[in-house]
């Protein structure tokens, strides 16, 4: 590609392989689609303490750009191609900070760029934090820049996914699809009774025009004053007659740029949906593809009352719809449990690593002095003047392992194996109500725990491995 090198007083032009920002700024530059811009940078001044600093290239807003000339000239593509690709390129980039939708990039969440935080308006991301990697979480960070913050707001992924899922089955279901067509035939035919009556005003209109034209033509030139008088009237009607005239140009051309809706096309795509969806051939990328195609956005906010996440989706043609989802209440801790964050600290410092104590911590509801959440740095300030030793394994006396780990390497899920310390088959010991249990390794080899998790094993039924979440949520009604 050609590049420019530029110097004092020399410029010379090169060429040399293609770089991502030489290959973005030619996107992003109007000349590409045949539109001249001047003006689209700009200089702020802001004051700092008591000194004027000037900043340049600030980007301006299109509308506050200087000069655009569209159709300047040739162009290698059209000014509507190169819209389209600005805002592809909008929302293809993840990592800027902006409030745009983002594009689908694959992965299990099927709402990915799509979740908008309702509180602070901000998108929401994507988080795969568990173990086995089957659940994902809709999680809103908040403001970045102000570190220690906290969550804005989060929820569970699948739920929300299963939800989504089935208002978009039955948005495109057969009945839904008949209604759509006919509102489109009842939209068809107010725009045709609309031009019928502007044709008939059209029609009035140009009689007035003729009987103007007659009454300036059999007036007597010596009357200046009724000729001038007359002329304007026939000017006036004149101009009527092209405003009307325009009017239903705009208004067949509107009608006629409408796509052409084949009722039996559209009833058997809705028909075939559930079918591509659930195909196995079909991945997650092509999936959420087609959400983007339906879904505009989605407005998520939590009801503490209801313990409900309230999603908003905007569709595609303007319409809303509002979706309750029931949020998990197993495992809430009660806040009249909470203990002081000093005597949790002292209890389990040296038992685990800082940043599990700050879990811990998190969930018994402790807070830090000022009304915060615990973070590991928090924590090994905290750990560090109260003189509690650090975390050290091989110190430890018998090893033990928590009981997300122990139940990883029995093979189980952590609800069965707390079902089994709850029984007292495999030992295990928690400081305090919330914290990490904490289980023996020898005890894992015992016989009597492998008793346990063969019983929970031969409790599983037949087709156990199909009702595994993989991939991402099928669509019901197939």
């Amino acid at each position: 590609m050609p590049v420019v090198l530029r110097n004092v007083e020399v410029r010379k032009l090169v060429w040399k392989a293609p770089a991502y920002h030489s290959v973005m700024q030619i996107l992003h530059n109007p000349l590409y689609a045949g539109a001249y811009a001047f003006g689209r940078r700009a200089q702020r001044t802001l004051i700092i303490d008591g000194r004027a600093r000037k900043a340049n290239g600030l980007r301006k807003p299109r509308d506050d750009w200087s000069v655009l000339l569209r159709d300047n000239h040739e162009g290698y593509i059209t000014w509507r191609e190169y819209e389209e690709n600005q805002k592809l390129l909008t929302e293809n980039a993840h990592m800027k900070r902006n409030c745009d939708r983002k594009s689908a990039r694959g992965g299990r969440a099927l709402l990915t760029g799509l979740m908008r935080c309702g509180r602070c308006g901000r998108m929401m991301r994507v988080f795969y934090g568990s173990a086995k990697g089957n659940a994902h979480r809709y999680q809103c960070r908040g403001d970045d820049a102000r570190v220690g913050l906290g969550l804005c707001i989060g929820i569970g992924g699948v739920r929300v996914d299963r939800a989504v899922a089935t208002q978009i089955l039955e948005a495109v279901s057969d009945r839904a699809v008949e209604a759509a067509i006919f509102a489109s035939d009842q939209v068809e035919r107010s725009a045709r009774d609309v031009i019928a009556a502007i044709e008939r005003d059209l029609e009035g209109a140009r009689y007035e025009a003729s009987l103007a034209g007659r009454r300036y033509e059999l007036v007597d030139p010596a009357k200046r004053h009724v000729a001038r008088e007359l002329e304007a009237r026939w000017n006036d009607a004149l101009e009527r007659v092209s405003v009307l005239e325009r009017k239903i140009e705009e208004l067949s051309a509107l009608s006629a740029a409408r796509p052409a809706i084949d009722r039996g096309r559209l009833l058997q795509l809705a028909h075939d949906l559930p079918t591509v969806w659930n195909a196995p051939s079909t991945d997650t990328r092509t999936k959420q593809r087609l959400i983007h195609i339906l879904v505009q956005e989605i407005i998520c906010d939590l009801d503490d009352t209801t313990n409900e996440a309230v999603l908003l989706i905007h569709w595609t043609g303007g319409r809303h719809t509002e979706v309750r989802v029931a949020r998990v209440k197993t495992g809430r801790y009660p806040s009249d449990m909470a203990p002081p964050a000093v005597e949790a600290l002292r209890k389990l410092g040296g038992h685990w690593p800082d940043r599990e104590l700050a879990v811990s911590l998190n969930r018994m509801l402790c807070k830090t002095g000022d009304g915060e959440g615990w973070t590991a740095v928090r924590v090994r300030d905290m750990r560090e003047r109260l003189g509690i030793p650090e975390y050290d394994p091989t110190k430890a006396g018998s090893p033990v392992i928590s009981l997300m780990k122990a139940a990883e390497k029995l093979g189980i899920c952590i609800g069965s194996a707390k079902s089994l310390v709850q029984k007292g088959i495999l030992p295990a010991t928690q400081i305090l109500p919330g914290s990490p249990w904490m289980v023996p390794i020898e005890a894992l080899t015992s016989e009597a725990v492998l008793i346990g998790v063969q019983g929970v094993v031969g409790r599983r039924p037949k087709i156990y491995e199909d009702y595994q979440y993989d991939k991402v949520v099928r669509l019901p009604g197939l």
